[in-house]
């Protein structure tokens, strides 16, 4: 398996195919993907893309780190392991039903 590398500095028309295409000539593509915000629909500027190997990885981020890309130098590094995510309730901290305990004062300082 290859490794994941963090594309910045999109811009923000940039569409996850085009991306995916920038890098298929330097090798094998396993996954490209421009992260979208979710209330706006638009692009964040960033992207996450998988080469096939370690090797085309190590070869994207040399020959397209600071390349222009749609008017913009984008900067291609690493990405960082994904954090482990819990399994199950709510991302928010509350409880099943989707409250939190009752009774006591509440503070944010606990």
């Amino acid at each position: 398996m290859g490794k994941r590398l963090h594309v910045g500095n999109l811009s923000y028309s940039l569409k996850s195919a085009e991306l995916e295409e920038v890098f298929r000539r330097i090798g094998e593509v396993t996954s490209a993907k421009v992260i979208i915000d979710m209330e706006t629909g638009r692009s964040k500027g960033f992207a996450f893309v998988e080469m096939a190997s370690d090797e085309l990885a190590s070869k994207a981020m040399k020959e397209l780190n600071g390349k222009e890309v749609d008017g913009r130098a984008i900067k291609v590094t690493e990405a960082n392991p994904r954090p482990e995510r819990p399994q199950g309730g709510n991302r928010f901290g509350g409880n099943r039903e989707g409250g939190f305990k009752r009774g006591g004062k509440r503070s944010f300082d606990e």
